[in-house]
């Protein structure tokens, strides 16, 4: 059986120069690792940003669509309005009524022929 002497168990493991090396590049590379984790979540945090400001816009801008046919609607109710406020029948009564006018009776009316 082959036990530890107590110099082996005190003395501190020897690292060689190229362990060392390898540390360092391993170390230098988790740094590198980090900071593009780093850059990664801020240019990801501006995307979303950007979305989330887009959206907002989309929003005001649909709001803004449903007003412009909302008005669109009114306007064609007023011309309409408008449109039978000025219907013939209409202004002939009112002709009729507040002037005196009648439509001429069509057996007094003569025409010239003008194709001889």
């Amino acid at each position: 059986m082959a036990s530890w002497s107590h110099a082996h168990a005190t003395a501190a493991p020897q690292v060689s120069p190229a362990r060392r090396r390898v540390r360092a590049r391993s170390r230098a590379r988790a740094r590198g690792g980090v900071l593009w984790i780093a850059v990664s979540a801020v240019l990801l945090a501006g995307v979303v940003f950007v979305n989330v400001a887009v959206l907002r816009l989309n929003l005001s801008l649909d709001d803004q669509t449903r007003e412009r046919a909302k008005l669109h609607a009114e306007n064609a109710v007023l011309q309409s309005e408008l449109s039978s406020a000025l219907a013939s029948p209409r202004v002939q009564a009112q002709a009729r009524r507040e002037l005196g006018v009648v439509p001429a009776d069509p057996s007094s009316i003569g025409f010239v022929d003008l194709t001889r």
